[in-house]
């Protein structure tokens, strides 16, 4: 059975039901460390490598173990794909966008701006050609990818001055999540920060930065960015559905026997599942809380939105230009979403706006 294969079919009762663990118990313990790209606080976007871990340990009878390291704690936060690569640790937790520094085509693997949300991203890469196409790409870097979680279309940001068109943005210094991002809003005039997540609330308390983005209200809420900055707009057009993705050195998952390679694959399924399920049942309670505490919740303008949009486009191009492997990609990826976008617009589009003009 090949890696598609396991990803598509591996679940927690078919691992069982096959017998997979019984076998496991005749096999030599396996011992992994991973190293996560995000603070421990964070029980959803964090949470999500425990969850993997825990149930590599229950599928496995306790032969298959994988602990799991906060940023920082072994490396960097955006030190791990180094990490994975060299063989420091045999697995990370993090959001491939980070790594767009090293290669455009990283970004392709989360999410880029007015990207696909969610289920189209995950529709991309199990029935699409987004998982073959990012292996491809991630084994010249030694590493094999398997979804770990998403937090469905994030919040825009917290700013300490309302932004109400393009010309706000100018000068605006602002911690985003990726390069990709932040070479769009360079051309909006926007001068922008890379900082862990860990980090982003002193530096806006102190006025490092003017504006900061992490991911939406349960996990902005729990790192108290609501107390620094009162304006909180959406929707985050750079990040509408981002993957989170475990990434596998391949020589230590090649080395795996096939049934914790199929334990691998089902775990992994279950901590996404969770992570997404997770941030929609706990956003919308985090959210009212906020506005209860005086957030002003504001709407991104669609002068900002269209400028937004115009200058992802040139990025795109300038991308395509440069690097052989986001050319390849970005082509299936745009292909698939104009597909995913026009079949959405028609029952989905429909039911969801309908659903949210009535009062329930």
């Amino acid at each position: 059975m090949d890696r598609r294969s396991l990803i598509k079919n591996a679940g927690i009762a078919g691992v069982l039901a096959a017998g997979i663990a019984p076998a496991v118990h005749a096999q030599a313990a396996v011992r992994w460390r991973l190293a996560s790209s995000f603070p421990k606080p964070l029980d959803t976007i964090y949470g999500g490598a425990e969850v993997f871990s825990n149930a590599v340990k229950a599928m496995s009878g306790g032969k298959f173990e994988i602990s799991v390291h906060a940023a920082g704690e072994l490396m960097p936060a955006f030190g791990v794909v180094d990490g994975v690569q060299q063989g420091s640790v045999e697995a990370a937790h993090t959001v491939p966008y980070y790594f767009y520094g090293k290669n455009p085509a990283f970004a392709l693997g989360s999410a880029i701006p007015f990207g696909m949300n969610a289920r189209q991203m995950n529709a991309w890469m199990m029935h699409g050609n987004g998982r073959k196409l990012m292996d491809e790409f991630y084994g010249t870097y030694g590493m094999v990818s398997f979804n770990g979680g998403n937090t469905g279309t994030q919040m825009g940001g917290w700013f300490r001055k309302e932004i109400k068109t393009p010309a706000d943005l100018k000068g605006l210094k602002m911690r985003l999540g990726g390069g990709l991002v932040g070479d769009v809003m360079t051309k909006l005039g926007v001068v922008p920060q890379s900082i862990p997540g860990g980090e982003i609330y002193q530096a806006l308390e102190k006025g490092t930065i003017d504006a900061a983005e992490w991911v939406g209200p349960y996990d902005d809420q729990k790192l108290g960015f609501n107390k620094v900055a009162p304006n909180y707009y959406y929707p985050g057009w750079w990040e509408g559905g981002p993957e989170v993705d475990f990434f596998i050195n391949k020589k230590a998952f090649d080395a795996l026997s096939p049934e914790n390679k199929a334990i691998i694959a089902a775990a992994s399924a279950m901590a996404a599942q969770d992570m997404l399920a997770k941030y929609d049942a706990r956003n919308p309670t985090a959210l009212k809380q906020l506005i209860g505490a005086k957030t002003k919740l504001l709407p991104f303008s669609k002068e900002i939105l269209d400028a937004s949009y115009k200058a992802s486009l040139q990025v795109y191009e300038e991308n395509s230009a440069k690097s052989p492997e986001w050319k390849k990609i970005y082509a299936d990826f745009l292909a698939f979403q104009r597909d995913q976008v026009a079949w959405f617009r028609v029952a989905e589009g429909r039911f969801d706006n309908y659903m949210q003009s009535m009062k329930l």
